[in-house]
Order: C-alpha cells, then structure tokens, then sequence
C-alpha cells in the first residue's frame, strides 16, 4: 500500500462495516488519519477512532462533530457513505419509511457535509465523496425508496461540486452495482430463495459476480485523492458494467 494520503485526515461515515470498513482501511493503510463515524463501532478499531454519530439525526451529529473538533483542526477528505436500504415498491411502503431513508440518505448527507464544511477549508485539497449507486441511474425493481434517495445524492453531489469548485472543494461521488456486503446479506436472508436471489442478482452484472466492497474502496480513494485536483463533478461507476453495457445473450 502507498503512503498517498500521508498527513491528511479522513472522515468515514457507516465506517463500522461494508464498503465504509474498507475505506476507512484504505485509507488508513495509505497513511491517512481516520475517524469513522457511526452507530456503532463494528471492525473499525484497527484503522478509525470511532465517534458515535447518528446521521439521521442532527443533535448527534452536532455532538459528533464538536469531539472531532477536539482532536483535528482540518478535515482533508469526507467519505459520505452511511444509509440505509429499503425494498418495496412504491405502494408497498408508507409515509413513515419514505421520511426515515430520505431523512437518513439524503438529509443526513447534507448533515454530515454541513457539519464539516469550516474543517475542509482549512485543508489545501479538501474533498467529499458521496456514495451513491446503480439505482441511481437504472431503474431497479422493489427498490422505489431506495432508488428516490440514492438518485438525488447524484443530484446533490453536482449541485455541491458547483457550489463549492471556486474555494478548491472538490466533490465527487461513487456508483456501485449491488457489492457484497454485510447489508446485502442481510437483504438476502430476507428473500425466499436466498441461495437463487443471490445468484440473480450476480447474473445482472455483465462481468457476473457482486462488486467488492474493496473495488469500491479503491474508487473513492482514487476521487479524494489530491492528484486528481481537476476531478469533481464526477460519477464514478464501479457496477460491473451494468450501467453501460449491453451484452447478447
């Protein structure tokens, strides 16, 4: 592993477990401090001070970030990566679960990226990177709330990219196909056929498996990164080519 973020100061939400543990490992193993914030400690120990932090609400996010205050002047890169998922269609779910993954998703991005915003201009290569997904930009069924939250980070990431280019905060984010995480393992005890559900969900990546939590690791890494200084506004596919292919079958 290099030593590219030697010296800098990440911020990982949902750093406990998934595509969040292995950023915060990334980004640790490349030099970097890291704090990860999130409900739980998880597997975070050996690569982030964990901070407690609920991004579906905003006293703990305040709270959260007067402790980092206390042990970092400057926050050089904030990994929004913390959510949750829904399953359903539109009719299928109520007000109440559309306000709490909108709150969580979408709000709670803003929160966290509101909250960091005096720590990151004190940085020299300030940069944000918002964890998206595929249900961004294809249309995925029973994944109505999920896909409404996840296409308007994508909305968000390019409206923050403009607001913030001109004070050098670069803004980026990430799109991942389904990734094998503990969350989608959890989806998937949910499923009937867990067994066959699985091996759906692999079959509609052209390249035929999940996405790794690493792979999606290495591609927030690559955007935070200060040698990409002209990258921001980007939408970064790590999907296994299931945005942009269409294969014979």
């Amino acid at each position: 592993m290099s030593d590219e973020f030697k010296g800098l100061v990440a911020v990982v939400t949902g750093a406990g477990s998934g595509i969040g543990l292995a950023v915060a490992q990334h980004f640790h193993d490349s030099g970097a401090k890291v704090y990860g914030l999130d409900l739980h400690e998880g597997s975070m120990s050996p690569y982030a001070d964990f901070i407690t932090c609920d991004i579906g609400d905003s006293t703990s996010v305040i709270s959260a970030f007067a402790e980092l205050a206390k042990q970092t002047q400057v926050i050089d890169i904030l990994a929004n990566n913390a959510g949750v998922g829904a399953i359903g269609r539109v009719e299928d779910a109520d007000e109440e679960e559309w306000l709490k993954v909108l709150n969580i998703n979408v709000v709670g991005t803003s929160r966290i990226s509101a909250a960091a915003m005096p720590l990151l201009r004190k940085s020299k290569s300030p940069a944000i990177v918002n964890t998206c997904s595929i249900a961004a930009t294809a249309g995925l069924p029973g994944r109505a709330i999920y896909s409404a939250s996840k296409g308007a980070i994508m909305s968000l990431t390019l409206a923050m990219a403009a607001d913030h280019v001109a004070e050098g905060i670069r803004i980026n984010c990430v799109n991942p196909g389904t990734t094998d995480t503990p969350w989608v393992e959890r989806l998937l005890l949910q499923a009937k056929d867990p067994e066959k559900e699985r091996a759906a969900l692999e079959a509609r990546q052209p390249m035929g498996r999940l996405v790794s939590a690493q792979e999606v690791a290495r591609a927030i890494a690559y955007l935070a990164s200060p040698r990409q200084a002209s990258t921001t506004g980007t939408i970064l596919a790590v999907d296994g080519g299931m945005q942009g292919l269409r294969l014979p079958k």
